[in-house]
């Protein structure tokens, strides 16, 4: 069995474990919720404070020119780019993951229609993020098409010659389950179908090579493993070979060719700058540039590869410590074991031991962990995916960063998880009050 002291050693020789030095972490907290809003990076107080004192404050508005506002989305993007296997120029921070998932599902579904216009079914997986699904569903209905949402082992025998878009999330927000993103566009392609992929839970956190997957469209969220802070803006990238064949939806002036024309018919802007929309948020944007940064800081020190093996270190740590320390309490594992199909995520699952069939628990055990400093979060389970399968199982969800957590906290984690199953401490009211973010 692992120690503390086998952890302790673990994180004196992490080549990695400087970086934690970029964050501003509360005392005695572990953070275990990278994976729904990133840690505060130190230097993101005083860039903001400077671009509302002296960018805004004295700049005023020459700061569009001056301190370079303007170019703020590209500029961000191809740091993003550096992250997500994509090239400069290919990538553009802006609004929200859900806007842009309506622009590049609407922008690839037109594609589809030019290309095939037979191809009426958009294919995604049942347990994808709902706000993916509702922005589909909407789409689908607004078109003519059919959403047929399959398991993630259906994908492949779902692709057939109906389907005119594929629509998965790489790594599974519940279960950390990743795709193989180069395979499973291989064989969309093969199919005839376009890909678009949700990268919410995976920038930042697992190596991605969108060009060399030679995928289609794809989002992401900037506030996850990016670290840009609550509701910072996404990004948007759709490989150079699609980027002019459509007008994004949202055609606003910031995607014009020449917005300071003012011209009233609008002429979209070459390649990827046409999914920009409005006046981007400069105050956000300045906060996801510190985040960006951390995650850059680990290039020298071999940058998403070290990231990704320090990332499965800690998860099969956890795997491991959470099936030796606090087995009999109705723990199972969501998030495969395989490397290759594992996220950045430990998703344990709970039956009642007790009661099976009743309330599993998982809520309060979470809200009793964040009483005591270990910050993760809760996913209820769906029952309309039928009774004894994974989806319809409630789950404790754990983020694990690598940029900021190290091998000890997560002994201390799951020895915080062993003490509140051994002593009931969950069963408390106060635990067992929901909220309305869980």
């Amino acid at each position: 069995m692992t120690t503390l002291q086998d952890c302790r050693a673990l994180d004196a020789q992490d080549p990695l474990r400087a970086l934690r030095d970029q964050f501003s972490i509360p005392e005695g907290v572990i953070y275990l919720d990278g994976n729904s809003l990133g840690v505060l990076p130190k230097t993101a107080m005083a860039r903001v404070a400077e671009v509302v004192t002296q960018e805004w404050g004295h700049g005023l508005i020459r700061s569009w020119n001056s301190a370079g506002w303007f170019e703020l989305p590209q500029r961000l993007g191809d740091k993003i780019a550096r992250l997500i296997g994509a090239a400069p120029g290919e990538v553009v921070a802006t609004d929200s993951t859900s806007v842009n998932l309506y622009k590049v599902l609407s922008a690839a579904l037109h594609i589809a229609a030019q290309d095939a216009p037979q191809r009426k079914v958009m294919v995604s997986e049942r347990s994808n993020f709902p706000t993916d699904l509702y922005i589909a569903q909407a789409l689908c209905a607004e078109r003519g098409l059919r959403l047929q949402l399959v398991e993630p082992d259906e994908v492949a025998a779902a692709l057939t010659p109906e389907v005119a878009v594929l629509m998965l999330t790489h790594v599974n927000y519940r279960t950390g389950a990743m795709h193989d993103m180069a395979a499973v566009t291989a064989a969309a392609h093969a199919a005839g179908a376009l890909t678009v992929w949700d990268l919410a839970h995976s920038a930042g956190a697992v190596p991605v090579e969108l060009n060399a997957s030679n995928a289609d469209f794809s989002i992401g969220c900037g506030y996850k493993y990016l670290n840009g802070g609550p509701g910072a803006p996404a990004f948007v990238w759709v490989n150079p070979r699609h980027a002019e064949r459509f007008w994004q939806p949202l055609a606003g002036w910031w995607g014009h060719a020449a917005p300071f024309q003012f011209t009233p018919d609008y002429r979209p802007a070459p390649g990827i700058a046409r999914y920009l929309c409005g006046t981007q948020p400069m105050l956000s944007l300045a906060a996801l540039e510190c985040g960006l940064d951390t995650v850059l800081a680990a290039e020298p020190l071999g940058g998403m590869v070290a990231l990704r093996a320090k990332s499965l270190a800690l998860t099969d740590l956890f795997i491991e410590l959470t099936e030796q320390r606090c087995a009999g309490y109705g723990l199972g594992l969501a998030t495969p074991r395989a490397h290759a199909q594992r996220g950045s995520q430990v998703c344990l699952t709970r039956t009642h031991p007790q009661d099976p069939e009743g309330d599993s628990g998982a809520y309060a055990i979470v809200q009793a962990l964040i009483a005591r400093g270990v910050i993760g979060d809760f996913r209820a389970g769906d029952p309309s995916t039928g009774p004894g399968r994974r989806g319809a199982l409630d789950i404790l969800r754990f983020g694990l960063t690598p940029l900021y957590l190290g091998f000890e906290d997560v002994w201390h984690a799951v020895e915080h998880l062993r003490q509140v199953l051994e002593t009931g401490e969950w069963q408390r009211a106060e635990f067992n009050q929901k909220m309305a973010v869980t």
